[in-house]
């Protein structure tokens, strides 16, 4: 993946989830019919893991020796314009309100991600045609909505698959539940009318639960808008799909 803008990206909130260090991308697979859009983000926070450095004198080296410690994931501090009735504004309120970690979700670049018609086969694995090129790498989040109908058998509508690395091609490709995983096979057609694949870059989508934190409204002179700061104190690792 190349240089990638900022411009054009979404961050979502989703549900409240119990407490857990270490997740995985199946923790995240019942979100997806409740992402909500967090509206008027004008400035992102740094998201990413610190990690603690433990040092400890050795005498008879005359030297500081350094080990890893636990990692942390540094605050996220994001800047949103007040929109009193935003969904996801709304959402965050309520997360702000309660003890609970929630999931979030940060598509870095959302307005860049690749769009178009496909042609789904029926087969062991099913194939996708996108005509005139798709552009995309294994392990590559993508979702398909079947308009009119459903989609071939194995595939769920609005769900997130991955390229796989087999059978890969510059206009085809097959898709796995997870990255890196068995390609999907199709057992017969669907009956959509048409079927729009959508894809965001490889790495470019960050999973990970989080405490949603309070934040004080920023103030200026007079041609300045009025602005608040919130942020997302990461409760897990972050995973990069």
């Amino acid at each position: 993946m190349g240089l990638q803008a900022v411009a054009g990206s979404k961050i979502f909130i989703g549900t409240r989830v119990a407490p857990k260090g270490e997740v995985v991308l199946a923790d995240f697979a019942a979100q997806e019919a409740a992402w909500v859009e967090i509206g008027g983000w004008t400035q992102s926070g740094s998201l990413g893991d610190t990690q603690e450095i433990i040092s400890q004198n050795f005498i008879n080296e005359g030297r500081t020796r350094n080990i890893k410690g636990t990692k942390n994931g540094a605050s996220m501090e994001n800047t949103f314009a007040p929109l009193p009735n935003d969904p996801g504004q709304i959402a965050f309120k309520a997360a702000i309100d309660s003890c609970n970690p929630y999931a979030f979700k940060v598509e870095w670049g959302a307005g860049c991600a690749s769009e178009g018609e496909v042609e789904i086969s029926v087969g062991t694995p099913g194939v996708v045609t996108w005509p005139g090129g798709h552009g995309l790498e294994a392990g590559s989040p993508v979702m398909f909505d079947a308009a009119g109908g459903t989609l071939p058998t194995g595939l769920t509508a609005d769900t997130v698959y991955y390229v796989s690395a087999t059978g890969l091609t510059p206009t085809t490709f097959s898709v796995s539940a997870t990255p890196g995983g068995a390609a999907i096979a199709t057992t017969a057609a669907g009956t959509a009318t048409s079927i729009t694949a959508t894809a965001q870059p490889v790495g470019s989508t960050d999973l990970f639960y989080g405490l949603a934190m309070p934040g004080a409204r920023q103030g200026g002179e007079a041609n300045t808008a009025l602005l608040r700061t919130w942020s997302i104190m990461p409760d897990s690792n972050i995973l990069e799909v």
